[in-house]
């Protein structure tokens, strides 16, 4: 249920990922909801965005461990291509997702109302994940000799990159522009290392 929410998640973003649809797209009982996520939608889009959140960080953490900070940065881009490739350019990263749309309540007290508290709960969540993942470059990258601020602003670049490049790849409908980013964000991080 948790991988069928990020996958909605990443697809039609966040309002749109209901647990009746999260029910349907992975074919589970409906009760099964209720008891493993007791407290509704919200506990499932938590669990949602750490579940997508491992699903980069673990493979990107052992290639730059293995390999270094490009090779990491071409893995990040892989995984990112197979995911748009798969989904016929319709799924993006449902991280993204969480960050760029207003969480509304799906309390029936509140049903429609934007919910504020959950909102800053789960942009917190989104804002750990990104963090997770620049962590993962700058520590590749001070393993590759860049000084430390520049490997944390050069982290913060590939993530931005890689995450705003999904959406131009979505409209495009190719992954031209995740491959273009990809060879100039090599190209800087090259330089960054021999220097």
């Amino acid at each position: 249920m948790v991988a069928g929410a990020a996958d909605l998640l990443s697809r039609r973003g966040v309002n749109a990922t209901s647990m009746r649809e999260v029910v349907r797209h992975t074919g589970t009982p409906r009760g099964s909801i209720s008891h493993h996520f007791p407290r509704g939608k919200q506990q499932l889009i938590e669990d949602a965005i750490v579940f997508a959140g491992a699903q980069v960080s673990k493979p990107l953490d052992h290639l730059t461990r293995e390999r270094g900070a490009i090779d990491g940065l071409r893995a990040f881009s892989a995984l990112w291509r197979q995911t748009l490739e798969r989904s016929k350019f319709q799924a993006g990263c449902p991280v993204l997702a969480v960050a760029v749309e207003q969480y509304v309540s799906d309390v029936m007290d509140n049903a429609g109302a934007p919910d504020e508290a959950a909102q800053r709960h789960l942009l917190d969540l989104a804002d750990g994940v990104f963090a997770e993942w620049q962590r993962i470059m700058i520590a590749a990258l001070r393993r590759d000799g860049v000084p430390p601020a520049r490997a944390r602003r050069l982290a913060a670049l590939v993530v931005a990159s890689v995450e705003g490049t999904l959406a131009m790849c979505r409209a495009a409908r190719n992954a031209q522009p995740l491959d273009d980013v990809r060879q100039e964000l090599e190209a800087v991080l090259s330089a960054a290392i021999s220097g």
